[in-house]
């Protein structure tokens, strides 16, 4: 099982912090993004991970040669990080997406725990190996990608859920037992009229609407955090401080 971690685009609305720096190289308590995510990656158990590069590919590059090897890496291309959705992130590591994968965002925090429950996950299968992690909703967020789930099935998926009734929001962590299902719709989904500007999550609907996506839900005492703006370093940071506090018994 490889981890798949979509890291190439600009993060404009990390700005000024984007401005010489790869938003997967942001700091987060010290730390960058991409480090908390390797991390959790090797606690997890993966055989290796792949990183999608595209703006400033150089110092992922770099900080990845420098790093003390705890996961194995890859660093792939994705020529067209600034004309393209996530999904060309995708297609860019599409080699890797009919063996066992599970895909991330290069700008979410997770622990360890919520990736081994992906992995772990042993329910009735989908019939296409491809799973989406969620947790309910409660409050929608301007920029979640919003999951209509039936018990364990995916029925759509999309920031705007039209005739669709949301039920959860994804974590962006797509996980496949192998098979082909999600490279077929990647393939199809890009294809289409202006497919490049499509959110990956297109492909996780399309495989929904054929062969179902099965969903998992993550425990309410797991803790995950997508860092698009500045506000949400603070807010990891307070999140983080308090647990610490709570753990110590301060």
């Amino acid at each position: 099982m490889k981890a798949i971690i979509l890291a190439a685009g600009h993060g404009s609305r990390l700005l000024p912090l984007t401005l010489t720096t790869p938003k997967c190289l942001v700091q987060v308590g010290g730390r960058a993004i991409l480090d908390h995510q390797l991390d959790a990656v090797a606690d997890a158990g993966f055989d290796g991970a792949v990183i999608v590069g595209g703006y400033r590919i150089e110092q992922v590059a770099a900080h990845l040669a420098a790093r003390d090897g705890s996961v194995p890496t890859e660093l792939v291309f994705n020529p067209f990080w600034s004309i393209a959705n996530s999904i060309g992130s995708v297609w860019a590591s599409r080699a890797y997406l009919e063996a066992p994968f599970a895909l991330m965002n290069g700008d979410t925090l997770f622990d360890a725990a919520i990736l081994r429950a992906a992995l772990a996950d042993r329910g009735v299968d989908s019939g296409s190996g491809v799973k989406l992690v969620i947790e309910p909703l409660v409050t929608p967020g301007l920029d979640d990608m919003l999951v209509e789930a039936d018990c364990d099935a995916v029925v759509a998926v999309g920031k705007h859920l039209v005739g669709h009734q949301a039920t959860d929001r994804s974590l962006g962590l797509i996980v496949s037992t192998g098979g082909s299902a999600y490279a077929e719709a990647l393939r199809a989904v890009i294809g289409e009229e202006d497919g490049i500007h499509a959110y990956h999550h297109a492909v996780v609907r399309r495989v929904a609407e054929t062969v179902g996506v099965r969903a998992v839900r993550v425990a309410g005492d797991v803790r995950w955090q997508e860092i698009d703006r500045p506000e949400d370093i603070a807010l990891w940071q307070h999140d983080h401080d308090a647990s610490a506090d709570a753990a110590s018994g301060s």
